[in-house]
């Protein structure tokens, strides 16, 4: 049976614990070595993630398509005295 587990499994046990761990190391050196980096530009970041939430964010709403806001109104306001009858 464990010879069927591993045909299905393209990599071993050890080769994914060795790669855990040159992944734990390597992004504890990326982080202490380039943490000044990051954490200097995280401002900016912060900045350009405003205007572009507002892009995305409200794209749904149907703003400046030439939709009539009073019509959908009207609208759901039948849409409520039908679901209530």
């Amino acid at each position: 049976m464990d010879e069927h587990r591993q045909e299905n499994c393209p990599m071993g046990m050890r080769p994914k614990i060795a790669w855990i761990v040159f992944a734990a190391i390597a992004g504890f050196y990326l982080w202490t070595e380039h943490r000044a980096h990051l954490l200097g530009a995280l401002p900016f970041l912060i900045l350009l993630a405003c205007p572009l939430m507002h892009m995305f964010m409200h794209g749904g709403h149907g703003h400046g398509h030439g939709h009539d806001h009073g019509a959908g109104g009207e609208n759901q306001g039948q849409q409520i005295k039908g679901e209530n009858k």
